[in-house]
């Protein structure tokens, strides 16, 4: 068994032994043409918002197929604390590449956010209709990145970012920004580690990614005046489709997520 479909409209009490779950629509599509699903075969069944369970195939369609549950699983818990990639927006397809990495290492929700120097836009012609295209892109992408990696919890692609929203974030208690950049002096993992052995970790985590041009010194300014912590991911400069991802396997080694 190495494939997990997801229904969003189900719940815990539709995954429990004995009961028979059909799925239909794309899903099914995708199961049966490309992924070849077969009456017989194992595979597991989710909501994407951490309740799952394994079974059997019973029968198979061209649009659908149906799954007799033998083994419900525990509603996976959410993390503490929630990982969220604040990802600049960029050319080309490197924000929608750091998505779909971030997602497959974990990450608990997506922040897309316009940096001053961000070359893509989300703010120009097209106004909510744009952001909402967009957002519906990433949360494709992080949905597809999370069945491939068999995720109980597919991550929740938020509303854009601007600069004060994340100045009013790094000013929380129960929040703790962390912005990867050079002008850092400390480093990710060193901070990590003391992090996870505080007595009271915070509820969300928010890792901030610049775009392909960086932060400006204005952002950076901003952003540790109000609270958010500059650090150094390493002693070289990643892209921002990677540095991400990295942030999170550090997060995950630290918090011992992995």
């Amino acid at each position: 068994m190495a494939n997990l479909y997801y229904r969003e409209d189900l719940d815990e009490a539709d995954l429990v032994v004995g009961a028979l779950v059909e799925v239909g629509g794309d899903e099914a599509r995708h199961a049966v043409r490309v992924s070849r699903l077969r009456v017989g075969e194992r595979t597991s069944i989710g909501n994407g918002a951490g309740a799952y369970a394994e079974g059997t195939v019973e029968a198979v369609s061209k649009d659908r197929f149906t799954v007799r549950i033998d083994l419900a699983h525990p509603r996976a818990a959410e993390s503490t604390p929630r990982l969220v990639l604040v990802q600049a927006l960029a050319k080309g397809d490197r924000d929608e590449r750091a998505v779909e990495q971030s997602t497959e290492f974990g990450v608990d929700a997506i922040a897309p956010w316009q940096a001053a120097r961000s070359v893509s836009r989300w703010d120009g012609p097209g106004g909510p209709e744009k952001v909402a295209k967009g957002r519906a892109k990433w949360q494709r992408i992080a949905r597809e990145a999370a069945k491939q990696s068999m995720r109980a919890r597919i991550p929740v692609v938020r509303e854009p970012l601007v600069l004060r929203d994340l100045q009013e974030l790094a000013a929380r208690e129960d929040r703790a920004v962390v912005v990867l950049h050079p002008r850092g002096t400390a480093r990710l993992s060193t901070w990590a580690r003391s992090a996870a052995t505080a007595g009271r970790p915070p509820e969300e985590l928010l890792l901030v990614v610049g775009p392909e041009g960086g932060f400006s010194d204005d952002e950076l300014d901003a952003l540790q005046e109000a609270g958010a912590t500059v650090l150094l991911l390493g002693d070289t400069v990643l892209r921002t489709s990677s540095a991400g991802p990295a942030a999170i396997a550090v997060m995950n080694a630290a918090f011992a997520r992995w």
